[in-house]
Order: C-alpha cells, then sequence, then structure tokens
C-alpha cells in the first residue's frame, strides 16, 4: 500500500485528509482498489474506507460529510475515546 493525498469519510462520518487523519493514526492506501486503512502508529487497523482523490469525488458520490481537520477528535463520548 502507498501514502496518497486524497480523502476517506471517517466512522462518525466525517472527511478527513489522508496525509492528516488526526488522533495519531496514519493512512494506508491502495488507489487502484480506492482502499483506505487507517491504522495504529504500530500497524494495528482501526478504520477501513474508501479512497476519494477530491472531495468533488465525495460530492459524485452523493456522501454529505463535513471535511474535518487533523485536530478534530475521532470519536464522541459514548464511545469511550
Amino acid at each position: 500500500m502507498a501514502i496518497a493525498e486524497g480523502f476517506f469519510v471517517d466512522w462518525d462520518g466525517n472527511t478527513r485528509s489522508t496525509l492528516e487523519p488526526g488522533g495519531g493514526y496514519l493512512c494506508e492506501i491502495d488507489p487502484v482498489a480506492r482502499y483506505v486503512a487507517i491504522t495504529t502508529k504500530t500497524g494495528a487497523v482501526v478504520h477501513e474506507g474508501t479512497f476519494y482523490k477530491s472531495l468533488a469525488d465525495i460530492e459524485k458520490a452523493g456522501v454529505h460529510a463535513p471535511l474535518v481537520p487533523a485536530s478534530h477528535p475521532w470519536g464522541e463520548h459514548n464511545d469511550r475515546f
């Protein structure tokens, strides 16, 4: 898998950058398969998603997910994060 600039939708329905997903996580991407694995620094997969090359591609797919910065927290209080 590679590192590529693009976007994915997290488990809370937010759009995040693959270059700066936040939460101390990293992204491994297979652009051909349009796959993103969000991992911890030790390699544990915590989330999987669809890779989008641009925000326009997300809109074309009919997905309505706000773009959030890397500083936006992952999870919600009731998720115990």
